[in-house]
């Protein structure tokens, strides 16, 4: 996450529940305002597709996981069939369901390949990184390519130790992402509350 954090800057990004959020608000501290947790599974990648069409000239990333995408595989059809240019997929693989462990998922047994099944979905760049060397190399490619990019990126799933909690809700988070879409594109999409 750091080394992804790294190269982002105005990019929108839409990011999978559990214990990763704290974690990518740790590693990128300057993305909090630019980051959005969904609170679904399967509705990550979706999301994030929906903000790479209603903004075409903005880089879209998606943190999904592997239990996250499991859930709508169908995403991967839409993307191969669409061809979104600004869409960088990210699926942390850890091979079970929750960041801190818990039942495994389909990848686990080694026969479940994601990277495969977008490609057999027509998203021609999906690709598996078991380094952190090939993940940063695929994170520059991704970030650059002009046709829907992923990378599944196998990890431990262990969270780093020390990581701090946000302290906001799924509410507040909200609104504080849409806040800076608002700001950042010069356009309103939630006006004032009809309570103000």
């Amino acid at each position: 996450m750091k080394l992804l954090g790294a190269r982002l800057a105005d990019e929108l990004v839409i990011l999978s529940l559990g214990g990763a959020v704290d974690e990518w608000y740790n590693a990128a501290p300057h993305m909090r305002e630019a980051s959005l947790f969904q609170q679904q599974l399967g509705c990550v990648t979706p999301e994030a597709f929906g903000l790479a069409v209603g903004l075409p000239h903005r880089r879209i990333v998606s943190l999904d996981t592997d239990g996250g995408l499991l859930f709508n595989l169908g995403i991967l059809a839409t993307l191969g069939n669409e061809q979104p240019d600004n869409l960088f997929v990210v699926v942390w693989d850890n091979e079970q369901y929750q960041s801190i462990g818990g039942p495994a998922t389909h990848t686990a047994k080694g026969r479940v390949d994601l990277a495969a099944i977008a490609r057999g979905a027509g998203v021609e760049h999906a690709y598996t990184a078991a380094t952190l060397e090939e993940f940063d190399a695929h994170c520059a490619a991704g970030l650059a390519s002009t046709t829907p990019y992923i990378v599944v990126a196998k990890t431990d799933g262990i969270l780093e130790p020390g990581i701090k909690r946000k302290h906001s809700d799924g509410r507040e988070d909200k609104y504080i992402f849409v806040r800076h879409v608002e700001a950042t594109e010069g356009i309103t999409i939630m006006g004032p509350s009809e309570h103000n």
